[in-house]
């Protein structure tokens, strides 16, 4: 997919920063939207639906914590990819980020080339259909959980699932093969990809995530290897 075929929208409370931010992608030819608080980024999202949220966490009245928070809520944005660009650089931010729904955490300052490369990885995510474990179009049914793999729906005792696009696609690639082992590193292969910097406990935290939504007995540890989901 060309750059101009890629909807970025920026929020962030500091007006010099939403037109650096600007100029500079939209110099790699993206098609840029900006929201300068919480409440107007919700609102841009939903009328624009953009692939990549550029989304700062300090803000007046609604922090990026929450306004992540209820992104993840709105079913048409499932697909859109949420990235905290953040001045705050410590292990609970981040951590709070991610539980939040967000996909990568990157913070401030940040040179424009080391953003644009980051984006550009995480966009690759848009267009990952050729992945195997994304090829499979059956419907998995298992205890009172159903995953429909090729309308990206997971429907717990008959309730739907809103799932953040990272906690769907780890949740995919376990179960494609229900019984195997994934090691952390297949993981972050197969779902962050090498060139995408996280951290160590990224995975740990969409396990737990997920958990929490679909219940604790589909996904199993195998300490110091990885995680299987249950035959």
């Amino acid at each position: 997919m060309d750059n101009e075929a890629y909807k970025i929208l920026i929020v962030d409370d500091e007006s010099d920063i939403l037109e650096f931010l600007s100029y500079n992608l939209k110099r790699e030819g993206y098609m840029v939207f900006t929201a300068r608080d919480g409440n107007s980024a919700i609102e841009s999202a939903q009328k624009v639906t953009p692939h990549l949220i550029l989304l700062d966490i300090m803000m007046p009245e609604m922090d990026g914590i929450e306004t992540c928070e209820r992104l993840r809520d709105i079913s048409g944005l499932n697909n859109t990819i949420i990235a905290f660009l953040t001045a705050r650089g410590e292990d609970y931010s981040q951590i709070a980020g991610f539980e939040a729904g967000g996909d990568d955490y990157i913070q401030k300052p940040v040179k424009p080339k080391v953003l644009t490369s980051r984006i550009r990885a995480l966009l690759k995510r848009t267009d990952r259909g050729s992945k195997d474990y994304k090829k499979q179009t059956s419907v998995l049914k298992k205890g009172g959980l159903l995953i429909d793999r090729e309308k990206y729906l997971v429907f717990k005792d008959d309730e739907e699932l809103i799932l953040p696009k990272k906690e769907f696609e780890l949740l995919l690639l376990l179960s494609s093969k229900p019984g195997k082992v994934y090691t952390r590193d297949e993981i972050f292969q197969s779902v962050w990809e090498d060139n995408v910097i996280v951290g160590d406990r990224t995975i740990d935290v969409h396990i737990r995530k997920l958990r929490e939504k679909i219940g604790d007995e589909y996904i199993k540890t195998i300490k110091g290897v990885g995680y299987k989901f249950t035959e």
